[in-house]
């Protein structure tokens, strides 16, 4: 299991962070995303591989005025 926005997610070999954030449904054009208190960046999601027990953090990133 990962624990990922508070939600306990079902964890599996190979698992990446573009999995995750697919699972949580984010479709933000920006959003930033740390794995155990990492910064993964967007051009890594795909390979980057989310370990069994992991604490992934998801922010939207926002501008305003």
């Amino acid at each position: 299991m990962i624990t990922a926005k508070g939600k306990q997610l079902q964890w599996h070999e190979k698992l990446t962070v573009r999995e995750v954030l697919d699972t949580l449904g984010y479709n933000f054009p920006s959003v930033l995303v740390r794995v155990n208190g990492t910064i993964v960046r967007r051009k890594e999601w795909d390979s980057s591989i989310v370990p069994d027990e992991a604490e992934v953090e998801v922010r939207p990133i926002v501008a305003g005025g």
